[in-house]
């Protein structure tokens, strides 16, 4: 097929995904919002509740991370960093994992994230919340919060997977014509 097919085909391929996003979205609407607790989690300066987590937006974004184990988790926190700004104009923002409050510090600090973290250990946030495997491993994606009042509601969640999209990584070597041609994260490419 010459190339200029091909990129007719491929936009309306896209504009079939637009489609089914919105979709999604109109799917999320429906859905009625979970209420949840106000989990205690642990910070390099203590303990924060998950309300205080939303500062003084309505709504919070969670980014479930399995921690510095995981290269993958880390590859989408490192585009998360570069989104910051951006989302935080928008909404609370804050990634989640189960290592120490000390150790997300420093793992952070080598990376460069600006966002802030905190620690579920000693919690059953993750569990509750349905990141957690039956074998008890982590599992990543994201949760989506609003808060109303005194409630705490999670209002859409989705779990992370290789090439999802919510990296844009994969869809950027979706360009190529081998694709990610069996590439994978790593923690350091030097």
């Amino acid at each position: 097929m010459k190339y200029q097919e091909t990129t007719k085909k491929v936009a309306a391929y896209r504009q079939e995904i637009a489609a089914l996003r919105e979709k999604i979205r109109a799917a999320q609407g429906e859905a009625e919002p979970q209420a949840v607790e106000d989990y205690v989690f642990q910070t390099t300066e203590g303990e924060v509740r998950l309300s205080a987590l939303f500062g003084d937006k309505p709504d919070l974004i969670v980014i479930h991370n399995m921690g510095t184990g995981c290269s993958s988790c880390t590859m989408w926190a490192d585009g998360f960093n570069g989104l910051y700004p951006h989302l935080a104009s928008r909404a609370a923002f804050v990634v989640i994992s189960p290592d120490a409050p000390e150790v997300q510090r420093k793992f952070a600090a080598g990376r460069g994230w600006r966002f802030p973290m905190v620690s579920h250990a000693g919690s059953s946030f993750a569990a509750d919340m349905g990141y957690r495997s039956a074998k008890g491993g982590w599992m990543p994606g994201v949760s989506a919060f609003r808060k109303e009042g005194s409630r705490i509601l999670r209002v859409a969640d989705t779990g992370f997977h290789p090439v999802d999209e919510f990296c844009p990584v994969w869809r950027l070597f979706d360009l190529l014509p081998d694709g990610s041609e069996g590439w994978r994260p790593r923690f350091s490419y030097d």
